[in-house]
């Protein structure tokens, strides 16, 4: 190799790089070059772009999973068993009749006289049990994806429930300001959090009230919206009510929650209720949190009660993530990935393995049809092949590649 000489200055540096013909890489030249030399597949080359990006441990872990190539090896081989049924399909579109589609059907000889029925022979059972393999790997309530681009928590409640100062507690600074005056905040206040591996974005809202109520102007029904809209687009709502004023707090995150009427059935499962407070009415630790399930009595002031709420946060974060209630993030990933030892992590992934089930299933509709929808049949098998190979860059990607290369870091 040529030894780079030593430069003393910028512009001799650049000389010197200019003598040997060398240059910068481009973002992501270097990933390009091992896709394009098949060094690296196009779910790894995405895997490692979010590895470069990680935030939480859980993420990385992720990450460093799908770059092993599992996932890659599981769609790798559902085409390939769609590429075997596609080609018997070919050869008998090619060479009539006598071809079977089945070396084991072969030899039945009980295929005269069914109309063509029977002439996917043992292809359209293994067929069936690809498309219920894709059922179920796409039955995994985005927990991938959710880990991958994180949680949103909303903080709701009515003016001066100490939504803020929740906020702030949690996230270990003065985020948001706090003040006595009611409608202090009124945009959205994001807050990036660690829970137990999980990266969240945790939201404080404006304070919600009756728009008739005294002090209440535009500006502050424009911040309460934002708020319904921050709670209907979060993972959970944590739902902050004053101690001194309990009925009316709570009144306001329940007309919150259900006002609308087009909050999610799935997220009124994920609802904290956070009594906050407590120091100053001590009588009510107890008793009036009773009526509301997952209800928190703490206090901003004295932190009482803080460790207990944000241990459970934690616990439900993790449960999006993951199959069940799992206390050690190493569990969450572990049961996060399915049977195959693969999980879905982008839209773009599922939005392909969805194209392929349907095309599947249309398939078997087909394909029980005999010879006059063969041509048909096949062109299903031929579309959800396809669909597969885009996600593993078998089938034509460019515009994928532009948009993930071009994320990278220089040099990467």
């Amino acid at each position: 190799s040529v030894p780079i000489p030593a430069a003393t200055s910028d512009e001799e540096s650049q000389q010197a790089t200019r003598r040997l013909s060398l240059r910068p890489a481009d973002p992501g030249e270097f990933t390009q070059r091992a896709y394009a030399h098949g060094k690296l597949g196009l779910v790894e080359v995405e895997a490692l772009s979010d590895l470069i990006v990680a935030d939480t441990s859980l993420q990385r872990k992720q990450a460093l999973k799908q770059f092993d190539g599992r996932l890659s090896r599981l769609y790798m081989g559902w085409r390939e068993e769609l590429i075997k049924g596609l080609a018997h399909a070919e050869a008998v579109i090619d060479f009539g009749d006598d071809e079977a589609l089945d070396p084991d059907e072969e030899d039945d000889g009980d295929m005269d006289g069914d109309g063509g029925m029977s002439i996917w022979g043992g292809i359209s059972p293994r067929i069936t049990s690809l498309r219920q393999a894709m059922e179920r790997h796409l039955a995994d309530a985005s927990r991938g994806e959710l880990l991958r681009d994180g949680l949103r928590i909303a903080i709701v409640g009515r003016p001066n429930a100490g939504k803020s100062s929740l906020l702030n507690l949690l996230a270990g600074r003065d985020a948001a300001i706090v003040s006595s005056t009611p409608g202090t905040t009124r945009d959205v206040v994001e807050v990036i959090l660690d829970l137990g591996g999980v990266r969240c974005t945790l939201l404080d809202t404006a304070g919600v009230r009756e728009e008739k109520e005294e002090g209440v102007n535009e500006i502050e029904v424009e911040g309460m919206k934002r708020a319904r809209i921050a709670a209907k687009d979060a993972h959970i709502v944590v739902g902050v009510v004053d101690s001194t004023d309990y009925e009316r707090g709570l009144e306001a995150v329940d007309e919150l929650i259900n006002g609308d009427g087009d909050f999610d059935d799935w997220k009124k499962d994920n609802i904290l209720y956070v009594v906050n407070k407590v120091d100053l009415k001590n009588e009510m630790k107890d008793n009036d949190c009773v009526s509301k399930s997952n209800s928190f009595g703490i206090s901003c002031t004295t932190s009482e009660g803080v460790n207990d709420f944000l241990s459970v946060l934690t616990t439900e974060a993790l449960s999006l993530v993951s199959s069940g209630n799992d206390e050690a993030s190493s569990a969450a990933l572990s049961s996060l990935e399915g049977s195959e030892g693969a999980v879905i992590t982008r839209a773009r992934h599922r939005r392909h393995v969805e194209a392929a089930a349907d095309a599947l299933g249309r398939f078997e509709v087909l394909s029980g049809q005999g010879y006059m929808a063969l041509d048909m049949a096949a062109e299903e098998l031929r579309l959800a092949a396809s669909e597969l190979g885009r996600i593993t860059g078998a089938i034509d990607v460019e515009d994928v590649l532009d948009v993930l290369f071009a994320d990278f870091c220089i040099g990467k």
